[in-house]
């Protein structure tokens, strides 16, 4: 079966880093994927956190620094990136031009805190301590 998600019909939610756009998910066009664009904001850190699955992201926009399982990674408009599952990760945004990401993963991926532990900041939409959730734009 075939569905059409219109740009209207696209699930937006703001979160303290940026935009999160719902482009395809199971509540939204019946899919199998969940499929969102990430908008960050210039100068953006991300908090450290991991999920269940793999994700593909790729930059259409800007640039960043991600911190993957340790190591250091640049990437800029064109590059794309697999983040395995269950490897601590955390992005830093360009100070000047954010970035802009389309990110593909199964639906329903959780998030959570690597360590167990929330960070004190920590955002309402984050996960607390050992908790596990599937993120608004991935349902």
């Amino acid at each position: 079966m075939m569905s059409v998600v219109s740009a209207g019909e696209s699930r937006k939610v703001d979160t303290p880093n940026g935009v999160m756009t719902t482009l395809a998910s199971p509540t939204q066009g019946q899919a199998g994927q969940a499929v969102w664009r990430v908008d960050a904001k210039p100068g953006m850190v991300g908090p450290v956190h991991a999920f269940d699955a793999e994700l593909v992201w790729t930059w259409l926009e800007g640039a960043a620094v991600v911190e993957l399982g340790g190591r250091r990674f640049e990437v800029g408009a064109g590059d794309t990136m697999v983040l395995p599952a269950d490897v601590s990760r955390q992005m830093f945004a360009d100070g000047e031009r954010g970035f802009v990401s389309v990110v593909v993963g199964p639906a329903g991926t959780q998030v959570y805190n690597p360590s167990g532990v929330s960070e004190p900041d920590a955002c309402d939409l984050a996960p607390k301590n050992l908790e596990r959730l599937v993120p608004p734009w991935a349902r």
